[in-house]
């Protein structure tokens, strides 16, 4: 493997661990900073709105070497990460979220760009899909390192591993990832010129739609383990680790799959999967174990669907490659963001910690048919 590749999934790794963190520690964040778990949920919101944000800034500086943008991107990842240590109070926190979000759909889309770049010919979509790893990788480790920091020391801990990694991310730019050319500068209205077709928006569509639908689930997954699966507190870490393996597995799968089957039918088959797993998870979340199992397969589905979709992204985003490559993550986040929002609806009017996924299931369903209508009109059967 590449030094160049693993460089660059550190980079994944340490918004893995930033973004993920917070469904672990929403418990004890709630707690320390007084408010509800709905209210809480907004601190997932307001990353995912800060990674819709912050990924247009890459029309401005895609004239810049791609090595120089991303160890700009770990500087802002450090800083994000710092502020959150230092938050103060709930608001601060919801501000210090948004900031950690603003270098993730940059950090994405110029990191895609790079891997696809650096990958010899029919490995491509593996190439974005080890990029991608790191983030798998966060869920598997970091983010249950960072449960069980959070629940015996300090919520704040898991900020502090941010940090930490932030820094390895910036050593680790510099020394293995090589120079790239930078992208031509075709001028700020030939990078949108790619959305006059409709395969962007219908893989955007897919994108939002499809995680908005887990997002919705995931957001509230611990209090659903505690409350209806019946799993103690303790206990929440190991699952963590459960989910994570999950993200890792589906990720690594799809990339070599898609190579051989193409990305478009993956990602539509694996939306069916999303769509099944996330209705047992609201019928069987009182079996413990089953809830538990079901949530491997849904967080498997959550990146199993991600390098399939940042490759489509970039083959169909000509002369705006990177900021193609930035508005799956805007799309990805924004999704995020209104499922965190939606899944809190049905736990503050009463419903109870099983009906997120329930309310998350229109979602996911409306991003299967974006990639069903996508596989019939620009992906042929190999």
């Amino acid at each position: 493997m590449k030094k160049s590749l693993i460089a660059l999934a550190l980079g994944t790794l340490a918004l893995g661990i930033t973004e993920f963190v917070m469904m672990g520690i929403l418990p004890d964040v709630a707690t320390s900073m007084g408010v509800s778990i709905p209210e809480a949920g907004r601190l997932i919101s307001a990353y995912a709105i800060g990674v819709c944000c912050g990924a247009p800034m890459l029309t401005v500086v895609h004239k810049y070497p791609p090595k120089s943008i991303l160890l700009f991107l770990g500087a802002l990842m450090l800083a994000g990460a710092m502020l959150s240590v230092m938050a103060q109070n709930y608001y601060m926190l919801l501000a210090a979220r948004f900031i950690s979000g603003l270098p993730h759909g940059a950090y994405f889309g110029v990191a895609s760009i790079v891997a696809v770049r650096l990958a010899d010919d029919g490995h491509k979509t593996g190439a974005v899909s080890i990029m991608i790893a790191g983030m798998t990788v966060a869920n598997l480790l970091g983010v249950p390192l960072g449960t069980a920091l959070s629940s015996s020391i300090s919520w704040r801990c898991p900020f502090v591993l941010v940090a930490l990694c932030s820094l390895l991310v910036i050593y680790y730019l510099w020394k293995w990832v090589p120079y790239v050319e930078p992208l031509p500068d075709n001028g700020f209205r030939r990078q949108f010129a790619f959305l006059r077709s409709s395969a962007p928006w219908l893989i955007l569509g897919a994108t939002m739609l499809g995680n908005g639908g887990i997002f919705c689930w995931y957001s509230y997954v611990t209090p659903q383990l505690i409350h209806e699966g019946g799993f103690t507190p303790n206990v929440i870490s190991m699952l963590m680790i459960a989910a994570g393996f999950g993200m890792v597995a589906g990720n690594l799968t799809s990339g070599r799959v898609s190579d051989k089957y193409g990305p478009g039918h993956v990602a539509r088959f694996t939306l069916m999967i999303t769509v099944t797993s996330l209705l047992l998870t609201f019928a069987l979340a009182q079996y413990g174990w089953v809830s538990a199992i079901l949530m491997v397969v849904c967080t498997g589905c959550l990146f199993a669907v991600s390098s399939p979709l940042q490759f489509l992204i970039l083959k169909h985003a000509p002369g705006g490659e990177m900021l193609g490559g930035a508005s799956i993550q805007m799309a990805f986040n924004f999704g995020n963001a209104v499922g965190a929002l939606l899944g809190g609806l049905p736990i503050e009017i009463g419903l109870g910690y099983s009906y997120p996924a329930l309310f998350g299931t229109p979602l996911a369903i409306a991003g299967l048919i974006c990639m069903i209508v996508f596989c019939r009109k620009y992906e042929h059967t190999k």
